[in-house]
């Protein structure tokens, strides 16, 4: 799948094209196995990028790169589960000031 930079003027070209729209991204794109050539002029890179797909600058949304929630998001060294206790992950978790932030939102919720 490619991601496309196509106006809006021009999306009905792209449509016609083959082109699809992802709503949740809110940006059109080429599905796989779709040949690439009649949206050279949309791709991240232009024509250079449907003959060398090297030299294309990646078109990968930093947002879908990593799940990132909240302020507070830190990547733990081990899959563990932080809202449970873990020795290990604890002295990161309290360095970060997530521990804080989740004890602040537990006692929060308890309120309610």
């Amino acid at each position: 799948m490619k991601v496309l930079k196509v106006p809006y003027a021009e999306k009905d070209e792209a449509k016609a094209l083959g082109a699809r729209w992802n709503p949740a991204r809110k940006s059109w794109y080429v599905p796989d196995g779709v040949a690439l050539e009649p949206f050279a002029r949309w791709l991240a890179g232009g024509a250079d990028a449907v003959t060398n797909p090297a030299a294309a600058p990646s078109s990968r949304d930093a947002r879908a790169a990593k799940p990132v929630t909240g302020s507070k998001y830190i990547e733990l060294a081990h899959a563990c589960n932080p809202f449970e206790e873990c020795p290990e992950c604890r002295p990161t978790l309290a360095e970060s000031g997530w521990l804080e932030a989740h004890q602040a939102v537990r006692k929060m919720l308890a309120g309610l």
